[in-house]
């Protein structure tokens, strides 16, 4: 997950006397809402017991253009200020006195709180889900915009019965009321408020249990019953490898796992909730070439990191997606073996190198740090700690930390003194050359990975002759090449060295069965060999969607005289989620002169289609991307387009507004955009319309 800015606890202009929130408690909150999603509104009544811990004259809560209906105090009226942002009480609580605090409010949020498919006419899509992303809760629920402030939540949700709700929690029981449902969800122990979530939808579900007796609940949509165990493979190894290699048991009392649409990241680590997107909704075809086992134990583990033990603010951001990073690496190595392992260690030890190169290397307690530092540099961090302390000594460390802050809140000096007090180690010259040091240490990375990895050792070995051997490129590559059985290995060195190997060499590979090792051979090979054709066209047959978007496209580049054999050999193959062999095989079909000339209208119509609404957005920007680049947009494209410039997901949102820029540039696009305006919706129209007179 990644989180936008450092948290800001009160807002410039609450009073000063609104400011000693650290003198109340919240311990419970109670809540009850109804959702409406076609008028995009919550309803509800939250219910807080709180213990002042001393005497203080008024306490706020964030709430983001929420309207009050009503604020009650021990049951009594009570007098409240709502800013807008926040809701002050104004009343003398009394120390180590317990209250009850009672809001009922409507909010109609503008972001956190997503709902899609409401106005369509296609049945089955609708989905409501949440994404609290740090400190976002409040657009719908009068909560806390602070990540210190943990509650134990209780949530009732009331929406059509026809419909599966998922939310923290054990479901304690449901209740039907005249074509609604109420659905009643349980926590037991203390969360920040941004991980309390909900999704709903149209679900089913596989329920699994860990070795311990967890229940692990996996969501899928009912289309989707046989792409489960692809998409879910290894929850439960992932699951009980956690559990085992950190020491403390899973401290939640189910784990969920649902997948959503548009979603704004790969994933959200919510209290016992994970939601993710679902393109990573796969079969085993693409299991092979990109797959969720990562991002599956990367919020698996941030079930430990950031949510049993969560950060103070973003200087200790580290705490939560370092840790998951590198977890989520320790359970691809017991997963997929070692070399795995240090090979993805090698690869953000690249990227990280290059940053440095640039001077655009960060601190890992810079709370603005990039995804890159916080991530990838976070894991590196850990693993190099791990191996200055010892096995030992860092999982006791772990535990320790994790023990003592547990349903708390701790600070990286908090986990550096853990890990010194268990190891009886001063941590200072670590923290300052990996916390605090601007550069990535790449020449310490790599004496580890040298000495940890038998690839990355004949890696270097083999890059260090090519340097400096007088003897050929191929014969050094070869030697190394024979004397290895490693799929890593072997794919990093074609990747790198391919146009060092004959075509004589480039056969016998070819000749494998390794989709791995053939997937690194179409992508990296631009123009193919003329020796090498039938060899290169077998790749079609592999069972890999990358390889087969790869030679589809670099094969119709090479060979115009076969381009409907090879347009006949993947006419029914879709790909990914996203479409990617499907929306390239209509372009390249309409490209090629006279293919099915009887089918071209219906080809257009199918590419031109996947710009709406109806389709995720990776659909829609992919074939936007094809129709500009080769052959133009219609109407309804350009009103799609304008769709698009509102879309909740930033990527595409801006991906849509440079293009619909570059477009109102042209006048005849112009032309055609200002006659379009009458089909706009509100915003949509407000939008376009200060586009057109800025121009």
């Amino acid at each position: 997950m990644k989180y936008i800015l450092l948290l800001l606890l009160i807002y410039f202009y609450i009073p000063i006397n609104a400011q000693h929130q650290d003198k109340v408690d919240f311990i419970r909150g109670n809540v009850d809402i109804s959702i409406d999603p076609k008028q995009e509104t919550i309803t509800g009544t939250v219910t807080y017991q709180l213990t002042a811990l001393q005497k203080v004259d008024s306490v706020f809560l964030d709430a983001q253009n929420i309207q009050l209906i009503e604020t009650r105090l021990n049951n009594k009226k009570v007098k409240i200020t709502n800013s807008g942002k926040n809701i002050i009480v104004h009343k003398t609580f009394k120390a180590n006195k317990s209250y009850t605090l009672k809001i009922k409010y409507v909010a109609i949020p503008k972001q956190t709180v997503y709902f899609l498919g409401w106005s369509d006419d296609i049945l089955g899509n609708e989905q409501v889900w949440t994404q609290g992303q740090g400190k976002y809760t409040s657009h719908w629920l009068p909560s806390f915009d602070d990540m210190t402030e943990k509650v134990e939540f209780d949530l009732d949700i009331t929406f059509d019965k026809n419909y599966v709700v998922i939310a923290n929690g054990d479901l304690l029981g449901t209740k039907d009321l005249d074509g609604l449902k109420k659905w009643r969800f349980n926590m037991e122990k203390p969360m920040s408020s941004y991980l309390l979530a909900f999704s709903i939808g149209d679900y089913h579900k596989k329920q699994i249990l860990s070795n311990r007796g967890v229940p692990i609940d996996l969501y899928h949509y009912p289309s989707d019953s046989s792409l489960v165990e692809p998409t879910y493979r290894f929850t439960k190894d992932i699951f009980d490898f956690l559990e085992k290699e950190i020491g403390v048991d899973y401290p939640w009392q189910n784990y969920k796992e649902i997948p959503v649409r548009d979603f704004l990241y790969a994933g959200m680590e919510n209290t016992g909730t994970t939601i993710f997107s679902d393109t990573y909704v796969m079969d085993s075809i693409a299991f092979k070439d990109r797959n969720y086992v990562n991002v599956n134990a990367h919020e698996m583990a941030h079930q430990w990191f950031g949510d049993l033990v969560t950060e103070v603010d973003g200087s200790s951001h580290w705490l939560h997606e370092g840790f998951a990073t590198y977890y989520a690496l320790l359970a691809e190595r017991e997963l997929f073996g070692k070399e795995y392992y240090y090979w993805k260690l090698y690869e953000s030890a690249i990227q990280l190198q290059e940053l440095t190169n640039k001077d655009g290397g960060e601190t890992l307690i810079d709370p603005k740090a990039s995804s890159l530092t916080f991530y990838e540099k976070g894991a590196w961090a850990l693993h190099m700690l791990r191996e200055q302390l010892g096995e030992e000594n860092f999982r006791k460390g772990i535990q320790q930390y994790l023990k003592t802050f547990e349903f708390r809140n701790a600070t990286v000096d908090d986990f550096i003194k853990e890990m010194e007090l268990v190891s009886d180690t001063d941590l200072g010259v670590f923290r300052n050359r990996w916390l605090e040091d601007k550069e990535f240490p790449f020449s310490e990375a790599k004496t580890s990975l040298v000495r940890e990895s038998e690839d990355l050792r004949n890696f270097f070995s083999l890059q260090r002759e090519v340097m400096t051997s007088s003897t050929d490129n191929e014969s050094i590559i070869k030697r190394y090449w024979g004397s290895t059985k490693s799929d890593q290995l072997k794919s990093q060195i074609i990747k790198i060295y391919f146009k060092s190997m004959s075509e004589n060499f480039l056969s016998e590979v070819l000749g494998s069965n390794n989709v791995m090792v053939r997937q690194a051979i179409a992508i990296s090979v631009g123009q193919i060999p003329l020796g090498l054709k039938s060899e290169f066209e077998s790749l079609l047959e592999d069972e890999s969607y990358v390889t087969k978007e790869a030679m589809l496209y670099k094969l119709w580049i090479n060979y115009p005289s076969d381009r409907a054999n090879y347009l006949d050999k993947t006419k029914n193959v879709i790909g990914f989620s996203n479409r990617n062999i499907r929306l390239l095989w209509l372009t390249l079909a309409l490209l090629t002169k006279d293919y099915e000339p009887n089918n071209t209208n219906d080809y257009y119509v199918e590419l031109s289609g996947y710009t709406s609404p109806m389709y995720t957005y990776e659909v829609r920007q992919v074939a936007f991307q094809f129709l500009e680049e080769l052959i133009g947009f219609s109407d309804e494209n350009l009103l799609d387009l304008i769709n698009g410039t509102q879309h909740h997901t930033w990527q595409f949102r801006k991906y849509s507004r440079t293009l619909l820029d570059q477009l109102l540039e042209k006048k005849e696009y112009r032309e055609r955009i200002d006659r379009l305006k009458v089909k706009l919706n509100e915003v949509e129209l407000r939008y376009i319309s200060n586009k057109l007179i800025s121009e």
